[in-house]
């Protein structure tokens, strides 16, 4: 098994590798693994809801050491990461960090949550800081709400949605 910080820094240099091929290589990739996590998640954000996500996401939460927050209620899921320790792990690095790093997240994390039927709102908050945060809702409308007051705050670059 190859250890995180390493891995971490593996994955970099494949999204440096692919955005250089163009972005939609880069975006190819993203579909493409979250087609690989619809196998882990998929039928259980279906069949659970919002409760099913904050259960994937506790769970990622222990095993991956996240400094993150996370609830749900019945309008919303929400996640903030306080310490993303992907990004940290690249950032602390010889090696330039890709400049779509963050898109990893909500490039597969989005598709998912668009099959199981529910609309994601992700903000990345900074390109080269290890935080981020989204908010999964049942309705588009919700959704909607959310991503112009961010869009508002952050700009559109850094505001990803899965509608």
């Amino acid at each position: 098994m190859i250890p995180s910080d390493h891995f971490v820094k593996f994955y970099n240099e494949i999204f440096k590798f692919l955005e250089r091929k163009g972005p939609e290589e880069l975006d190819r990739y993203y579909a493409r693994v979250a087609d690989r996590q619809a196998f882990f998640t998929l039928e259980a954000f279906k069949r659970d809801g919002l409760k099913g996500m904050y259960d994937y996401w506790e769970r990622i939460r222990i095993e991956e050491n996240c400094d993150m927050v996370h609830d749900y209620n019945e309008v919303f899921y929400h996640a903030h990461m306080n310490t993303c320790p992907s990004l940290s792990k690249v950032l602390d690095n010889d090696a330039e960090p890709c400049g779509r790093y963050c898109d990893h997240c909500p490039g597969w994390v989005g598709r998912v949550i668009a099959w199981a039927g529910y609309f994601m709102v992700y903000d990345l908050i900074g390109r080269t800081t290890p935080q981020c945060e989204f908010w999964v809702f049942k309705t588009k409308a919700d959704a909607e709400a959310k991503r112009a007051a961010l869009v508002a705050l952050r700009g559109e670059d850094l505001i990803k949605t899965n509608f």
